[in-house]
């Protein structure tokens, strides 16, 4: 009677744990669900709760990755310097091509956006506004000047995995000469702080796990900028690799530290804003990267 009695009950938890975990039939089999960090599969833990990283919420298991399709129109078209320019966004699934419209938020928006023009002197990281109607992200901006723009999209459809695509725009006339790009690790003043920064190693190599220890001074004042510490987009100068990411370790203080993996060799510009007092803050510092021997 007793062994019968444990039986049932072992039936109805396997039971109970199929019904919202999708658990395997037998008991014996039952193991404790892996929570992962959408932003970052590499942050896991075993209990549910936010991602130490990032910040975001932890959710059991994610799904296989697939790029879905990002189209980037403007109006007017063809695009005109310092004209304001309608951008839209509209995104599709990479199975049916069917429109998307459902997305997670991260970070407080539905969709992070991000303007670089190719002489890496013009930067903008802002939020386009979703139309229900047109099923489709906007956003007002005006290109200063003719030249080839990167446009970054960060947004994260349900049911996916977070997306990171890039597309190009072209703003016609005569483009300035692109940058030529040196080391430049100096103090760099912002809005209403000075910021500083430190590689380890102190020459980044390909491939190699690279941090990025930024001081800010003054260290009071200091307050969450989307829902995280502080926001890092590298960029290669040719404007191929384009890593958007946060910090790896920051407390509130003055210390703030970003780990990467420089993808080449090459010299990367990376912008990094931080908010103080209501104030978000940008600067950026110039990265050559040299090969892995």
């Amino acid at each position: 009677m007793r062994a019968t009695f444990i039986l049932f009950i072992l039936c109805l938890a396997v039971a109970g744990l199929s019904a919202q975990d999708t658990a395997p039939p037998a008991a014996t089999n039952v193991k404790d669900p892996v929570y992962i960090c959408p932003m970052d599969p590499n942050m896991r833990s075993n209990s549910p709760g936010k991602c130490p990283k990032c910040g975001m919420a932890m959710v059991a298991g994610i799904p296989d990755s697939a790029e879905f399709h990002v189209h980037v129109s403007a109006t007017p078209s063809p695009l005109k310097a310092g004209k304001k320019e309608h951008i839209a966004f509209e995104i599709f699934d990479p199975w049916k091509n069917l429109p998307v419209s459902n997305f997670q938020v991260i970070h407080e928006k539905l969709f992070h956006a991000f303007f670089i023009s190719d002489d890496l002197q013009f930067f903008v990281h802002d939020h386009p506004i979703w139309d229900d109607g047109l099923k489709a992200f906007f956003y007002d901006i005006v290109f200063p000047k003719p030249g080839t723009y990167r446009v970054l999209g960060d947004f994260y459809p349900d049911g996916a995995t977070p997306q990171l695509i890039a597309n190009t725009l072209i703003v016609p006339g005569k483009a300035a000469p692109k940058v030529n790009l040196t080391r430049d690790y100096s103090s760099k003043k912002s809005e209403n702080l000075q910021v500083d920064l430190v590689t380890v190693p102190p020459q980044p190599l390909a491939g190699q796990e690279t941090q990025l220890r930024f001081r800010v001074n003054p260290g009071d004042g200091l307050e969450k900028y989307l829902g995280v510490w502080g926001h890092m987009l590298s960029a290669s100068d040719d404007l191929i690799d384009l890593v958007h990411t946060h910090p790896f370790i920051a407390e509130g203080g003055p210390d703030i530290q970003f780990n990467t993996v420089f993808a080449r060799a090459r010299t990367y510009r990376v912008w990094v804003q931080f908010q103080r007092n209501g104030v978000v803050n940008t600067a950026h510092f110039d990265i050559p990267v040299k090969p892995l021997e």
